[in-house]
């Protein structure tokens, strides 16, 4: 289970209570977490930087809040009297983003007044379960002093920019401006209630998830996801669901056989119904059990047929209603996107290879794609013959590759914003595999068992994960085999053709 760490994030705000805009940041395309994503500004709370002496609530966060603050946008709300020179404050804050600060940070705050008078909280969330990074982080709104102008210095971020709630929702839902979830869900609060009724909203908001509801997650526009516990291959816990469209909404694997985390993802689509949505059906990327634990509960419950590839059905749990089949082209209608344009659809993408029946789903508007097992962003796929064939998954991620991704959606993990680039990733990937394989026979003299080529294979993998990795590489023997460069004998032993 991933550590939960304690963070602050900044409302940082300017303008007339009735005509606010708030400043957002672009974060690097190269992070681990929400990379390419425009967020508020904040980061995680350090017991040294943010050890105050101030007997208040929320000191150790406010002091956060004021060192993220200045590190990230060169804005410090503090009293003017107690600031050394501009030129210090750059050395500073310069220091602070190359890491080499070295106490310099704790000897300005030491004469710098009481932060908590600067930043009033609004509410808290924590990061769902199963994400690989979690923050139970509180937001905080801060006004913007009268003489002051935020700058960012490329690194971590690479852009800011202040914009109006009510702007950066339109932006939002044309597609243009990607932002991380939970300051999406608050901005659009914000837009809807505006400033004076933001905190009360918000709070109710983020009371709701703390009571058990799913988080608002959405990446691109009219894609929801829940990352919700399956039983599926380590190292992962769960994997992600889908509800795709506005008026007109899928499901798109239901994995889940949970029956607690199912009446969670219930009572989101309860909710989407009673907001004037109508759920047309189903759809699956695949039979395998950690996509389809909730497929006949859910069907039988909305009435939802369910749609997959005609190779799917024979291998679903009994009970759920049969809708049309999908193939390779099919064009699922969604109704209006979310930014009201018309023409808006999935693309059924039939992608063989880690399983015979496997589709992706492109969504035509925004160019996300959700991709199933095609690729993960928490590990590799396994490839297990004879269902899984490795030739063909590698022709399956070329042919994704040749299509105009953006957001690309896994089964398992976070999305990635830049698609194409981890589907390449994933190519190229492969590629060293194969090359180690073909390394490690031509050393051998004679014939040798799959077992003996996994420490050499594999040496970058768990041993206790040789079983599953074992699957792969047989996959990659075979295709080798296929294509003439190593031969077995009756025995399953191996050796270079």
């Amino acid at each position: 289970m991933s550590a939960i760490r304690t963070a602050a994030s900044v409302l940082l705000i300017r303008g007339a209570d009735n005509n606010p805009e708030i400043y957002l940041v672009k974060r690097s395309p190269n992070l681990v977490f929400m990379a390419g994503l425009w967020a508020f500004p904040g980061g995680v709370v350090h017991a040294s930087a943010d050890a105050v002496g101030w007997d208040v609530p929320h000191s150790a966060l406010t002091a956060c809040a004021r060192r993220e603050l200045f590190e990230e946008t060169g804005v410090l709300l503090a009293d003017p009297v107690c600031l050394p020179a501009p030129d210090r404050l750059q050395t500073i804050r310069l220091a602070m983003l190359s890491g080499s600060e070295d106490g310099m940070w704790s000897g300005l705050q030491a004469a710098l007044d009481d932060p908590a008078g600067y930043f009033t909280p609004v509410c808290e969330l924590l990061t769902p379960a199963g994400s690989p990074v979690r923050y139970q982080t509180t937001f905080l709104l801060a006004r913007l002093p009268d003489d002051c102008l935020p700058t960012i210095i490329n690194g971590e971020l690479t852009e800011g920019a202040f914009f109006q709630p009510e702007e950066v929702v339109g932006l939002w839902h044309a597609g243009q401006l990607p932002i991380a979830p939970p300051n999406l869900m608050l901005l659009k609060i914000m837009a809807e209630r505006g400033l004076s009724g933001f905190p009360g909203a918000a709070r109710a908001a983020a009371g709701n998830i703390a009571a058990g509801a799913l988080h608002p997650i959405y990446f691109s526009p009219g894609i929801f996801l829940a990352a919700q516990p399956t039983p599926t291959l380590p190292p992962a816990t769960t994997t992600n669901t889908f509800i795709v469209g506005v008026r007109d909404l899928y499901l798109i694997d239901p994995a889940t056989p949970d029956s607690a985390e199912q009446e969670r993802l219930f009572e989101t689509m309860d909710n989407l119904i009673l907001k004037g949505g109508t759920f047309r059906g189903i759809l699956l990327t695949h039979y395998h059990g950690d996509h389809t634990g909730a497929v006949t509960v859910a069907s039988q419950r909305y009435r939802l047929p369910v749609r997959a590839h005609p190779r799917c059905y024979a291998h679903l749990p009994p009970g759920y209603l049969a809708g049309t089949p999908l193939m390779d082209g099919d064009i699922i209608d969604l109704g209006l996107a979310p930014d009201g344009s018309d023409t808006w659809g999935l693309t059924v993408v039939h992608t063989p290879g880690h399983s015979p029946d496997h589709l992706c789903f492109l969504d035509n508007r925004y160019h996300a794609a959700i991709v199933g097992d095609m690729v993960s962003t928490v590990s590799t796929i396994v490839i297990d013959p004879p269902e899984g064939h490795m030739a063909t998954y590698l022709s399956s991620l070329e042919k994704l590759c040749a299509l105009p991704l953006r957001m690309l959606y896994p089964a398992h993990g976070a999305p990635h914003p830049d698609g194409r680039r981890l589907l390449r990733q994933y190519l190229a990937h492969r590629r060293q595999r194969e090359n180690l394989i073909i390394t490690a026979l031509k050393k051998r003299i004679t014939t040798t068992t799959p077992e003996s080529l996994l420490p050499e294979v594999y040496a970058d993998v768990d041993p206790a994960m040789y079983p599953i990795a074992a699957r792969s590489l047989l996959a990659g023997l075979i295709k080798l085999e296929e294509e003439g460069l190593c031969s077995r004998d009756a025995t399953g032993d191996w050796r270079m053709a």
